[in-house]
């Protein structure tokens, strides 16, 4: 599996020699996001002089997306915005690629392997192989517009792969300025993506060039605001996006301190937070401004929204629950929380069982329970010890929860953690 990355800039990443094997001339590679289990990589590659391979058989579903430079696949070359797809399993043509050159480089379902052959015309697929190999320049396409690109249009996007199979796509999108999205949105596939220009904040940051995340299936994010500029991304998923969202969200953990005390003068203490807690003004005027558009809008259109409300204001929706806990507790039989110092060693001449008790119970609306709103084959299915993985869905299938993720990888310099929306 692969770790939860949000947010990333990628000038936080050390650099490691490129594994390319087959190839010749020299190249360096960022390690964006890196799958122990099957081998499936994101990459940020450098070329420091003309490099070359002849062709051969790919051992992933493989993609090249140039950010600058050049590269020529069997004769065609194409530079900036220029992608090749190869499937694993299927015969590719020789590629070169200029000193230089600054590309984003993908691996999926398998390693780095190559397995060189003679000529292209001589190659055998392997009997699994499906698919062919794709070159776009994406540059010469045009930005279609997303067919639901949320509360309010501004989204576009150009398709550069689509598996017609298992839904996995790779696509460039671009949101102009202005474009906001004031939910909170989980999926059933992962997505990633790497920022090729512009600007936009989020509740986990700040999506500026050169900043990559990798976000597990149903983890929970959003509050988007495009700024100057608008922003685009490469994006990727492993499945078909659909989108669910979340509002009112709350969140507070904690334990017990055993050894360590809050301060020096102090005992050890209860620690926990909430999103109430967490949330900082950060959000200018003009976000604010922006995330109310984008509900106004959609309700305008008849559709049903929720509005935006800034975190750390209003009711704090996790002390209600603890309240709640608190009463459920207390109205059972629970003792309140004081302290026995009464021994229980004298005998009872007279039935004290809590267990006869009985007590009228308020039904407390607890919501529905996460449990019923999982995949039935989540546990026991090949991604059992990976909540995160993404599995594929379709209307009508049960709709899954989201999954809270706490502590993701994220750069050491850049970005923002504060909790607003999650």
């Amino acid at each position: 599996m692969r770790p939860h990355v949000e947010l990333i800039q990628e000038d936080d990443y050390v650099w490691h020699a490129a594994e390319l094997p087959g190839g010749e001339g020299r190249a360096s590679e960022r390690r964006l996001s890196v799958d122990e289990e099957d081998g499936s990589s994101s990459l940020r590659v450098d070329f420091h002089t003309d490099w070359g391979r002849g062709p051969g058989i790919h051992h992933a579903d493989t993609e090249y997306y140039v950010l600058d430079g050049e590269i020529d696949y069997g004769g065609r070359t194409i530079g900036k915005g220029g992608y090749v797809y190869a499937p694993k399993g299927v015969p590719i043509d020789y590629l070169k690629i200029t000193e230089g050159t600054r590309l984003l480089h993908y691996r999926e379902f398998g390693g780095a392997g190559f397995d060189p052959v003679d000529s292209l015309a001589g190659a055998s697929r392997w009997a699994e192989a499906r698919e062919d190999v794709i070159v776009i320049d994406s540059e010469a396409m045009q930005w279609d517009a997303v067919p639901n690109p949320g509360p309010m249009p501004g989204l576009f996007i150009k398709y550069l792969h689509v598996d017609p199979v298992t839904g996995f796509y790779t696509r460039l999108v671009h949101a102009q300025e202005g474009w906001a999205d004031h939910r909170l949105a989980h999926h059933p596939c992962y997505e990633e993506a790497y920022t090729t220009q512009g600007h936009m904040e989020y509740n986990f940051g700040t999506l500026d060039l050169g900043t990559y995340f990798f976000r597990p299936a149903r983890v929970k994010h959003g509050h988007f605001t495009t700024m100057e500029g608008g922003a685009t991304w490469l994006l990727r998923s492993d499945g078909e996006l659909a989108n669910w969202y979340t509002q009112n969200e709350w969140v507070r953990w904690g334990g017990d301190g055993v050894n360590y005390p809050v301060d020096a003068e102090s005992f050890p203490a209860r620690y926990s937070q909430s999103t109430h807690d967490l949330a900082q003004p950060w959000r200018t005027d003009v976000d604010v401004e922006q995330l109310r558009a984008a509900w106004q809008f959609q309700q305008d259109q008849g559709a049903p929204n929720a509005e935006f409300h800034l975190h750390g204001l209003g009711a704090d929706r996790s002390a209600i629950a603890i309240a709640k806990a608190m009463d459920a507790f207390n109205l059972q039989g629970g003792h309140g929380g004081h302290e026995h110092t009464h021994s229980h060693d004298h005998d009872h001449d007279h039935d004290h069982g809590h267990g006869e008790h009985t007590h009228d119970v308020p039904g407390f609306d607890w919501g529905r329970d996460p449990r019923g709103l999982e995949h039935t084959d989540e546990r026991t299915d090949d991604h059992a010890h990976n909540w995160g993985a993404g599995r594929p869905w379709q209307a009508g299938d049960p709709i899954p929860a989201p999954i809270i993720s706490s502590l993701p990888v994220r750069s050491r310099s850049r970005g923002r953690w504060d909790g607003d929306g999650m």
